[in-house]
């Protein structure tokens, strides 16, 4: 059955959307005068990467994804860390881009794994209402592109060693089975449901995208987030909706600056409102989960500029060469960073590196004798 919202209680809505609404249009004035702008916005993309994998009941360690991200893992990366990887480089990716490119057609189709041609009918229009022109493919575009096919051919490079020391071992492994060139095929039920129809899903909520155009933003996307929620859209990428939803409110002006963290907003929301029987509580959970991301990300950016004068403070009297400003710059950028980073990022030994972190007086986020992580306090 189509998803119908022709009946919104907007009595009992209005109130949450203009305060949600404030806040996150606050926020982004904050971001955009911000000498930390770029610090923020990559320190929101990894905690909002962890979040989105909370929601689904996985917990990823948040310096396990800054040292992944960085090439530096100290252990095998987990299923979930990998997950969790996506989400950041999705996130990376939507706001490299025009404000308007993740739910333009292009962007959708790339973003959803479905790219390639799919011709639109004669005068049908993109998927928020402009016309659908030909985009040219960024630069970007390209280098995650080739990053992601590396990192399949890693993987099953990974999956080939894993394979022959078993067999070497004595233990019994079945035969290989055939590597398909996108997805898995259709009849392999052990992935993919086979009565989910997912280019039928995606079309029901992008019907609702386009009818709940001329609606106040931030109600817009609170439906949106609970529609998507609703249809269960896509089966192994259920954090891709927020981040569509994101891209929306930055397309819209109220985000221009950053990407909302609309899963660490949802964070915040007990599972019982998110998933209430009555819609109308649920949706109103929607638009508190993204007022609690704004206010979140007002904390956060508070937090760090205090942080900053504070490490300023060591930086008097120093030799034009020294690598404190360099070091500062770099842990706001990070949610944590470890020796390899600095050294590979500052260009110094490992004591080099200890030196400066003793000398900023940051603090050891881990608790560990090895491998361990400094931040800002």
């Amino acid at each position: 059955m189509a998803y119908t919202f022709d009946k919104l209680p907007l009595e009992t809505l209005i109130g949450p959307v203009a305060r949600a609404t404030e806040v996150l249009v606050r926020l982004d004035e904050r971001v955009a005068r911000s000498p930390l702008r770029d610090g923020f916005v990559e320190r929101q993309h990894f905690a909002d990467a962890a979040s989105a994998l909370w929601l689904e009941g996985e917990l990823v360690h948040l310096e396990d994804l800054v040292l992944h991200d960085a090439h530096m893992d100290i252990r095998t990366p987990t299923h979930e860390l990998t997950r969790a990887h996506a989400v950041l480089r999705t996130r990376r990716r939507i706001f490299a881009q025009k404000p308007d490119w993740a739910l333009s057609r292009d962007g959708f189709l790339a973003l959803t794994g479905r790219g390639g041609a799919m011709p639109a009918a004669a005068g049908q229009k993109s998927w928020d209402g402009e016309g659908a022109g030909t985009a040219s493919v960024e630069a970007d575009d390209r280098a995650d592109a080739e990053a992601d096919l590396l990192a399949e051919e890693f993987a099953e490079i990974d999956a080939v060693l894993a394979r022959s020391s078993r067999i070497l071992n004595g233990a019994n492994v079945l035969a290989k089975a055939a590597r398909p060139d996108d997805r898995p095929e259709p009849q392999n039920g052990l992935i993919y449901d086979l009565d989910w129809n997912e280019e039928e899903r995606l079309a029901e909520w992008h019907a609702v995208l386009a009818e709940t155009r001329g609606q106040p933003v931030v109600l817009r996307a609170a439906v949106l987030l609970e529609a998507w929620s609703d249809i269960e859209v896509l089966q192994h990428a259920a954090w891709l909706g927020p981040l569509l939803v994101a891209g929306l409110l930055r397309q819209e002006g109220l985000a221009a600056n950053h990407l909302a963290c609309l899963h660490l907003g949802a964070k915040n929301i007990p599972r019982e409102r998110r998933r209430a029987r009555n819609r109308s509580d649920r949706l109103l959970a929607c638009l508190d989960g993204i007022h609690d991301a704004a206010l979140a990300g007002l904390k956060e950016h508070d937090r760090l500029v205090l942080a900053k004068s504070q490490m300023e403070r060591r930086l008097k009297q120093r030799r034009a060469s020294s690598k404190l400003p360099d070091l500062v710059e770099l842990v706001l950028s990070r949610p944590l960073v470890s020796t390899g980073i600095i050294q590979e990022r500052l260009k110094v030994t490992k004591q080099g590196a200890l030196n400066l972190i003793g000398e900023l007086g940051l603090r050891e986020m881990t608790g560990r004798g090895r491998f361990r992580a400094w931040g800002v306090i």
